[in-house]
């Protein structure tokens, strides 16, 4: 079975997840730019990570676009962000990147990752400078913040790091285990 990963990470928590899985693979590991569809036929399993934005899984269109080309081969893809696992979050990512022919048949998994405001780059800066006004400006009203809203304002000063080693066992387990 030749595995092949490939990323597109803004902070680093994308990439160290590839780098994790396909050591655990001994997959060849690939930033999503350089490797061309072409490339992607010479493997078996390809798994795709992206963070997050917005339920977008960043750069997902290198898979989706080509699953034609690619629906013979075994695809996992995992999206990365700072924030816990939901099941309506999860079916929120999943119907907004993927068509209900592709869910059937692409496996997606959700890694926690975290936010690192000055590995961003500007525009994401800016973006989060927005969300944090916003959340403020609710706290200012005695609106009650969730959890996230919380853990957002505090991630700006100071960088959160949610990943671990063992959260990509689950995707390991379905690669190694399943057939194509």
């Amino acid at each position: 079975m030749k595995a092949i990963v490939l990323y597109k990470s803004k902070s680093g928590f994308v990439k160290k997840y590839a780098k994790w899985i396909a050591e655990a693979l001994k997959a060849d590991l690939f930033e999503a730019s350089k490797v061309n569809v072409n490339k992607l036929m010479d493997y078996d399993v390809i798994v795709y990570g992206g963070g997050l934005h917005a339920a977008g899984i960043n750069g997902l269109k290198k898979i989706t676009n080509n699953y034609d080309k690619l629906k013979d081969k075994k695809i996992v893809v995992f999206g990365s962000g700072a924030s816990p696992s939901t099941s309506k979050a999860i079916s929120e990512v999943k119907n907004k990147n993927f068509s209900a022919e592709q869910q059937q048949h692409i496996q997606f998994y959700y890694l926690r990752g975290g936010v690192d405001f000055n590995k961003l780059p500007f525009i994401d800066k800016m973006l989060l400078r927005l969300l944090n006004i916003k959340i403020q400006a609710k706290a200012k009203r005695k609106i009650k913040l969730s959890s996230d809203e919380i853990g957002m304002l505090s991630a700006i000063k100071k960088p959160v790091d949610f990943t671990k080693k063992e959260n990509i066992n689950e995707l390991i387990a379905y690669i190694t285990t399943s057939s194509i």
